[in-house]
């Protein structure tokens, strides 16, 4: 797409973002109805939903099938979807395996924790459909393995929502990374500064809520007690379940560090950090954590923190891409270059902050997505499968290093290293299996 033909698009899909989803559906062309995809979400309360109604702006697209383990859930997004598509969706399950079994679901939207990504996005490849897949893609470095090695097996269409990769002010900005104009760049700073996100209080454990299968939430995660801090949304600060925000944000994010620098695996990893801001709370995922990947001649360095807003250069959350000339600095409201003033001399022309340009980053990544399920070119996808898999690992590589407490070397398959490579894989709960694919 040029960036004129981006412009035009974006500028209509603006206006069209005033109007309600059914109306969208309504204004786009008409669709006969041997073009419709039929989509299955598993998964429907948080992103999943997002999603989903992201791929119900395109009219090409049908929801048929929704999969959720807490019948309130399920019943409310019922609602939702059925009042955005103007009809009924057929199919409500609690179990997701018959969701995979109907024949009629084409794309299978994985919008379920962490924990659960691998074994659902291998049974919907095993079962011939296209996989619109949450990230982190996986919860651990050989279920990212696992996942690519099914996706290329079966010829599936697999797009990993790391939407950023489709939100075009970033493209620009790594095309000026790229251009040569910072001069010499020595360090990627990476920072995700999250002050909306506050303390998780202890909470006893209680009574499974009525209507919720709670044994298929857990699936192959330990057993252990019912407890709300490890439920709806908050899952994602439990290491039973998901990663912290080295897994949620450090995806978007890290990733770009490495597209803006061309390169893939570190020489080395090492991090430190722990629960400094909130010691006595339920999260086991650190509150602040930073993590420093040496390349050969430069470093990519992660800091978080929960409860804190002010990360670097005036923001929350972004990139800075620090040069010898000057810094990019990116987030998700846009980008400029800040020169490098030395001695009274400033070593390149400043950069005025160039706004994101509206366009909605998922809804253009949805559309990519459509795309390629049309020609059946998986490697097209903007974060296709091994793109995902690759910033998912990258992003566990930090995890690994900040639960040893060393500085570890990776080769791509082992850290060499008998504690670290204990993280490679977890154990699954029985009867779940770690699919062989």
């Amino acid at each position: 797409m040029t960036r004129r033909d981006f412009i035009e698009k974006s500028a209509a899909l603006s206006a069209g973002l005033t109007l309600s989803p059914l109306l969208m559906r309504a204004a786009a062309r008409p669709v006969g109805a041997n073009d419709k995809i039929h989509v299955g979400l598993i998964g429907c309360n948080g992103m999943g939903f997002s999603d989903l109604q992201s791929f119900l702006s395109n009219p090409e697209f049908d929801c048929i099938a929704l999969a959720d383990i807490d019948q309130s859930v399920l019943d409310r997004r019922a609602a939702d979807a059925e009042k955005i598509q103007g009809k009924k969706v057929p199919y409500l399950y609690k179990d997701w395996r018959k969701l995979i079994d109907n024949k009629d679901v084409d794309v299978v939207i994985v919008g379920t924790p962490d924990h659960w990504h691998c074994l659902q996005l291998v049974a919907a490849c095993e079962a011939g459909k296209d996989v619109y897949c949450e990230k982190p893609l996986g919860n651990s470095i050989e279920e990212c393995n696992i996942m690519v090695r099914a996706a290329e097996k079966y010829q599936r269409v697999v797009q990993v929502g790391q939407w950023q990769r489709s939100d075009p002010h970033w493209q620009d900005a790594m095309n000026f990374v790229h251009s040569g104009k910072l001069g010499k760049i020595r360090t990627v700073r990476v920072f995700s500064y999250q002050g909306w996100c506050p303390s998780i209080p202890v909470k006893p454990d209680e009574a499974v809520p009525e209507g919720v299968d709670y044994d298929m939430w857990l699936g192959p995660a330990p057993k252990r007690p019912f407890n709300r801090n490890r439920f709806h949304f908050t899952f994602r600060w439990f290491w039973d379940y998901a990663g912290g925000l080295m897994t949620d944000w450090g995806v978007h994010l890290l990733d770009y560090a490495l597209y803006g620098m061309n390169v893939t695996a570190p020489n080395s990893i090492m991090a430190s950090g722990g629960k400094f801001g909130y010691p006595d709370d339920a999260c086991e995922t650190p509150d602040l954590l930073q993590t420093i990947y040496t390349f050969n001649d430069f470093t990519v360095m992660w800091d978080h923190s929960i409860g804190i807003n002010d990360g670097a250069y005036g923001r929350s959350h972004g990139l800075g891409f620090v040069g010898e000339n000057g810094t990019l600095v990116i987030d998700r409201g846009g980008w400029e270059v800040i020169p490098e003033n030395v001695n009274g001399n400033q070593r390149m022309e400043p950069v005025a902050l160039q706004k994101s340009y509206g366009g909605g980053g998922l809804n253009l990544h949805v559309k990519n997505f459509l795309e390629c399920l049309k020609a059946r070119t998986p490697e097209k996808c903007n974060a296709n499968i091994q793109i995902g898999a690759h910033i998912a690992k990258f992003a566990h590589l930090g995890n690994v290093a900040y639960r040893t407490g060393k500085k570890l070397t990776w080769d791509g398959k082992t850290f060499h290293d008998k504690k670290a490579d204990a993280y490679l894989c977890k154990e699954y709960r029985a009867p779940w299996k770690l699919p062989k694919v």
